[in-house]
């Protein structure tokens, strides 16, 4: 029992744990709580990942400093491989353990040349971010995981638990309402959110994030072995790597090892190599003129790019003949290796070229049906501290942690309100949630700079859009009913919103003193709170747009 503990497979999934519970933490944390002040968001997560950086290097020719702790995970995959797939992704753990569960598709390759395509993925995002789109946030793992629970998983778990007690203290069972009561309690001081989220698009997002889950019952890791641009990126780094496969002689091609390989890397021996590989080997081996030591040559047939350094072929081996070392590998007769024996990544030149072509190519079709920034989208009311929008798009990495700590639920994923390009990037909702006056929580957790983090004193001198009147639905000026709540609640030290008294005569003639409200241009910095709080509430009688927004100096009303 404590050699199973203790083996390479023990060890492994002590640290997928440890590192899952360490992301589901830190998501946790990532929330606004009422103090404008967080502890480690997730975002620590991105600031490790070297696919994020490069991107956001090549599409803003910029990134934040905490973005270069990636480096560190460069220096671990030149030295054992993608031990980051295997060992740490929160996603991919996710990915074994459906697998697992499923007891399916237990690591088979069905589709052997598959594993090519995430490196066109990738190619795909460093065309795009090359020409100034940052994608990668689309299919990066971390970012799309972030994406999932913060805009479906988590707010669709904490209202089914709100459902769920609600239910046990409504039909007040003797005994088991008591301690439902103290256990929600409980979740609410630790896991549940602080308020409940809904957001748009949940639905899309978490079928999507589901589906992927999924096509584990289909082929294990799926995701991970076909289309995570991550791993991708990773295996190119991991084909210089210092750790080494070997073999001893005795292989009897058991197949144990190729069965239980959750990445894909096809370990087998030399005898069922393809042909150009099996001369690579027999050329190794044409001084030697007994064949019993022609036999004993080690097993090489192991793809590295895909090696998730699981150590699955060392422990599962039934005759404890694979070993995995550091450094070039030692042949039997005391000769090291001048070739890798292991399977190459011919990806295709021109599949390459067409592949970079491609995502260049989309970043023109993308934008061509934008609008132009002086005549930008009304809706697309951007976070406080965003930079301007082609800048934004240069750097927002849609993870969904913005939209995750603001404290009235007004941050939204877009759909087509930034055009294609801008999928699933922050937009304001004043219909949902406003801008909270003095919180400064979105520029906190931005991992890449799309929102600059702004203190509290700069932040309420942001303008993110300006508010209008709709006087056809606004009860002074239209039904002669008095109403004050837009100016009530502005938050501006000086009301951005002041009145008109008039006097207007009702239905019988009779005179009626009301105070028609007026937006001030220079004092309003588009919130939203007279929006969310209109008592007109169908549509309401004020709205925000985002002209006159800081970060442009073109959309403005008065040029």
């Amino acid at each position: 029992m404590l050699t199973k503990i203790f083996s390479w497979r023990g060890l492994r999934i002590a640290s997928q744990w440890l590192f899952l519970l360490f992301f589901l933490f830190l998501f946790l944390e990532t929330e606004g709580k009422g103090a404008d002040e967080l502890g480690w968001p997730v975002r620590l997560f991105l600031d490790f990942n070297p696919l994020i950086l490069l991107t956001t290097l090549l599409s803003a020719q910029s990134a934040p400093v905490a973005f270069f702790l990636s480096l560190l995970m460069v220096a671990v995959t030149l030295l054992l491989g993608r031990v980051f797939c295997g060992w740490i992704c929160p996603f991919g753990t996710l990915h074994n353990l459906v697998s697992q569960t499923a007891g399916r598709a237990r690591a088979l390759v069905r589709h052997p040349a598959w594993f090519k395509i995430k490196y066109y993925i990738l190619v795909v995002m460093l065309g795009l971010a090359l020409l100034g789109s940052q994608q990668a946030g689309l299919l990066d793992p971390i970012s799309l995981l972030i994406r999932s629970l913060s805009v479906s998983i988590y707010p669709a778990f904490s209202l089914t638990a709100s459902a769920l007690f609600d239910a046990l203290y409504h039909a007040d069972l003797r005994g088991i309402t008591a301690i439902s009561e103290r256990f929600y309690s409980l979740l609410r001081d630790t896991v549940l959110p602080f308020q409940q989220g809904f957001f748009r698009q949940s639905v899309f997002i978490g079928l999507l994030f589901i589906g992927l889950l999924a096509l584990n019952l289909y082929e294990r890791r799926f995701w991970c072995r076909y289309l995570c641009p991550l791993g991708a990126l990773l295996g190119l780094l991991a084909r210089w790597s210092l750790l080494r496969r070997e073999v001893a002689e005795g292989c009897t091609n058991c197949g144990a090892c190729g069965r239980n390989c959750p990445g894909g890397a096809e370990p087998r021996s030399l005898q069922h190599l393809p042909a150009g590989l099996h001369d690579a080997g027999r050329q190794q081996t044409e001084t030697v003129a007994d064949s019993k030591e022609q036999a004993r040559q080690p097993a090489a047939g192991w793809r590295r790019s895909e090696c998730h350094a699981c150590f699955n072929c060392d422990d599962l081996c039934p005759h404890n003949l694979v070993k995995f070392k550091l450094g070039r590998p030692i042949l039997p007769w005391g000769k090291r290796a001048t070739a890798d024996l292991s399977p190459g990544l011919d990806l295709g030149r021109r599949r390459l070229v067409g592949a970079a072509v491609a995502g260049m190519a989309m970043v023109p079709l993308m934008r061509v049906g934008n609008l132009p920034e002086a005549r930008a989208n009304p809706k697309l009311i951007r976070p406080p501290g965003s930079v301007p929008e082609k800048e934004f798009l240069s750097r927002c990495v849609k993870c969904g942690e913005c939209m995750k700590v603001c404290l009235t639920g007004g941050l939204q994923p877009t759909l087509l309100e930034a055009g294609v390009e801008g999928l699933w990037t922050p937009l304001l909702v004043p219909r949902m949630g406003y801008c909270e006056y003095h919180c400064t929580l979105c520029g906190q957790v931005c991992p890449t700079g799309a929102i600059r983090r702004l203190s509290v004193e700069e932040k309420t001198e942001v303008k993110i859009g300006l508010a209008m009147f709709d006087r056809n639905r606004c009860l002074p000026w239209a039904y002669g009913i008095p109403c004050i709540v837009c100016e009530e609640v502005c938050p501006t030290p000086k009301k951005a919103i002041w009145f008109e008294e008039v006097e207007v005569l009702n239905r019988d003639g009779e005179p009626v003193r009301v105070q028609r409200p007026h937006v001030d241009l220079e004092l309003c910095i588009g919130c939203g709170i007279c929006e969310t709080l209109c008592p007109v509430t169908d549509k309401p009688a004020i709205y925000v747009t985002s002209i006159g927004e800081s970060r442009s100096r073109d959309n403005q009303l008065l040029l």
